[in-house]
């Protein structure tokens, strides 16, 4: 698929603007440049831009990068907000405003509580000197962010806490985190980063991850984004994923796949963002996406870091129509599918989709 195909896909589209549900979301790629350029003033950190156009040339773009090239963006913009009190829950409640604005009616937001504090660690992330902001700290400004947020918007927002693939010792404090908070905002934990580090039950992760299933806390995992099959059965069969993040190569193993399929596992998938990463085929016409829709697979569609993407969550419903066939009824059905694969408790769950079937004018018999 060309770039101007890309850029065009916007154009003579059938809109889908009912209820949306969002589940694969990075706070931290999800910030406002004017939020960037006031605290990169604010506390006189040198940007390489003082224009939100201009910084958005540095930040986000529009051709195929690796996941590595993709991850540097992060370099760019993040000493201006990590280990900043006012900062982190700005930005949460920030997101909350803009997802309103997308006609989002609920969704989950990861983050790790660890970048965002700036933590001392050698390297020290985005090469900036460590403050005196905590994780634990940074979870409950996000909780607050989110909060004021929802009562300001009419919105619901809930966070998800990751733990990082390089950084195995932060992962037992994000599980404790997960479980301090559970009841003020946090309804899960993530396995993000670099899938080329493999991890087993006997590794910061996997202990982490064994606690969480054992204190009854919901699981996702980043695999098969551009790591093969192998990461996704790891992901579910070590770390006990209830989701999985992306999820494109699960494919090449049919074996897995028809596993996964009868196991009704949700991935959170990300065309846009899966384009820009090349995690997959650039034709959206071949892309993984169309196979989960033509197996009435279990997923969603999200905008993954939508600051770095240039993007809202219409980008990828636009190429899901365009390119993936998709109808209105196939957009109500991955959101029913996101509010059933939603870390919500039970209770909530069930409102939430009972909203979703009184926008889409559909009966309310089982919920589930």
């Amino acid at each position: 698929m060309s770039l101007s195909m890309a850029q065009n896909s916007t154009n003579n589209m059938q809109k889908f603007n009912k209820a949306r549900i969002e589940i694969h979301l990075h706070l931290d790629g999800a910030i406002k440049p004017e939020t960037i350029l006031y605290f990169s003033k604010k506390r006189g950190i040198k940007m390489p831009a003082d224009t939100v156009e201009e910084l958005l040339c540095y930040i986000g773009y529009d051709e195929p990068l690796d996941l590595t090239q993709f991850l540097e963006r992060f370099s760019y913009y993040m000493p201006a907000i990590a280990g900043d009190r006012e900062a982190v829950k700005r930005i949460a409640y920030e997101l909350v405003e803009m997802k309103a604005k997308e006609g989002i009616i609920y969704f989950e937001a990861r983050y790790s509580p660890h970048l965002l504090a700036n933590s001392n660690v050698d390297p020290i992330p985005w090469n900036q000197k460590p403050g005196d902001l905590t994780p634990d700290e940074v979870v409950q400004l996000v909780n607050k962010g989110f909060q004021e947020g929802e009562k300001d918007f009419k919105i619901k927002a809930r966070s998800i806490l990751c733990c990082m693939r390089h950084m195995p010792e932060w992962s037992a404090e994000v599980v404790h985190l997960c479980k301090k908070y559970r009841n003020e905002g946090v309804v899960g934990i993530d396995l993000a980063g670099d899938e080329s580090l493999s991890t087993d039950v006997h590794s910061g992760h996997g202990k982490a991850f064994e606690e969480a299933v054992q204190c009854g806390i919901h699981r996702t995992v980043h695999a098969g984004e551009v790591g093969g099959p192998s990461t996704v059965k790891e992901a579910v069969d070590v770390l006990k994923a209830e989701r999985i993040g992306h999820g494109y190569h699960t494919i090449k193993d049919p074996h897995l796949y028809n596993q996964l399929l009868k196991q009704n596992m949700h991935f959170e998938t990300c065309p846009w963002s899966s384009y820009l990463t090349g995690a997959c085929d650039p034709d959206f016409t071949k892309h993984p996406i169309k196979r989960f829709r033509e197996d009435e697979a279990n997923y969603s569609l999200n905008t993954d870091d939508p600051l770095i993407f240039k993007s809202t969550l219409d980008k990828d419903y636009n190429i899901a129509s365009k390119y993936m066939g998709f109808t209105e009824e196939e957009f109500k059905r991955v959101n029913i599918n996101a509010a059933k694969s939603s870390f919500l408790p039970k209770k909530e769950k069930e409102e939430l989709l009972c909203t979703l079937y009184k926008a889409y004018g559909m009966m309310q018999n089982n919920v589930f």
